[in-house]
């Protein structure tokens, strides 16, 4: 990995700032620099100041080195100040665009709060994802959830149960499953990746006695996508695939929803997940919780899933590097 990680501040009142000192003494050698307004950073952390990227490679180890973006006003944690909004958005920005121009080898993002975003600055996306979509110019992403346990999509995601059935189309599971594919390929180093999908009514319909969905929607997607030489598994029943015999089965599940999703894999590795942008053209890769606004500059929050999350940017930069030089 020739460039570093970019890890954006995200909301600067939440617990972003914290984690990234945390995670940069639990990962010393890593190299990724902190993009933020120093003041916002806990006092007594190990950091060094650094004018371009490229100077991150010369900050000894377990010093953040910080790339500064002055906000509008310094911001004790636990406070939402609308002021900063604006500075919040722009580091994002800084960020996409370092990687875009090759100086990140990919984005963490730490969290950030929308309703913050929108109430300072007139955010109109529904979240990072979105918004990095936009900044790259790309249409249709996937979200992935993934640990070393389990990698999950859910086909649908922040949309009411009732507004599922009418959501899922064979459409946009095809362009999900596509997406999933490419991305276990180009970043995870998969050469033939399986991937389980589930059914969406209980028992995956059995047989259209509880939902037609699978009948209709599901299986035929799944054909048609077989033919073209995807392994893919299923409709199967959300209840029987993520015992750890069944996860041996597949690399990754698609499920249909967002709670069928994610129930399992906050399950089984609540502080080791993380949230993975599939389909952007660079890698984005977030801790799998919020700003955490209330727990705040206790000392308190735990780095985990930052430094998980940390860890896999690294690792999928490495693997889109090697396939990079496969292709010449």
């Amino acid at each position: 990995m020739s460039a570093p990680i970019a890890l954006t501040c995200g909301e600067p009142g939440g617990v972003g700032p914290e984690l990234a000192v945390a995670a940069r003494v639990a990962l010393p050698d890593l190299p990724f620099f902190w993009i933020g307004d120093p003041r916002h950073l806990p006092c007594g952390g190990a950091v060094a100041l650094i004018d371009h990227p490229s100077q991150t490679a010369a900050v000894p180890a377990g010093v953040l080195p910080v790339l500064p973006h002055t906000f509008a006003a310094a911001n004790p944690p636990g406070f939402l100040l609308p002021e900063n909004a604006k500075g919040v958005i722009e580091v994002i920005e800084r960020a996409v665009s370092y990687a875009m121009d090759g100086q990140a080898s990919a984005i963490c993002t730490a969290p950030l709060h929308k309703k913050a975003l929108k109430d300072g600055a007139g955010f109109s996306f529904p979240g990072h994802t979105e918004f990095l979509a936009h900044l790259a110019g790309v249409e249709n992403v996937v979200m992935m959830l993934a640990s070393p346990l389990l990698r999950v999509v859910p086909a649908t995601i922040h949309i009411a149960l009732s507004e599922v059935p009418a959501t899922l189309t064979p459409a946009l599971l095809e362009q999900v499953l596509r997406i999933t594919h490419a991305g276990l390929i180009r970043d995870f180093g998969l050469t033939a990746p399986r991937i389980a999908v589930a059914g969406l009514n209980p028992h995956a319909g059995e047989g259209g006695a509880m939902g037609h969905e699978e009948i209709t929607i599901i299986a035929p997607t799944l054909d048609r996508l077989r033919a073209e030489g995807l392994t893919l598994i299923g409709p199967m029943s959300a209840d029987t695939m993520f015992h750890a015999r069944a996860r041996a089965g597949y690399d990754a599940a698609v499920c249909m929803y967002h709670d069928q999703a994610l129930i399992p894999i906050k399950t089984l590795d609540f502080d080791g997940g993380v949230n993975v942008t599939l389909g952007l053209p660079f890698i984005r890769t977030s801790p799998d919780h919020g700003t955490a606004c209330d727990i705040a500059g206790r000392g308190i929050a735990r780095p985990d899933s930052l430094i998980a999350a940390l860890k896999l940017a690294a690792e999928m930069a490495q693997t889109r590097a090697q396939n990079r030089d496969l292709k010449g």
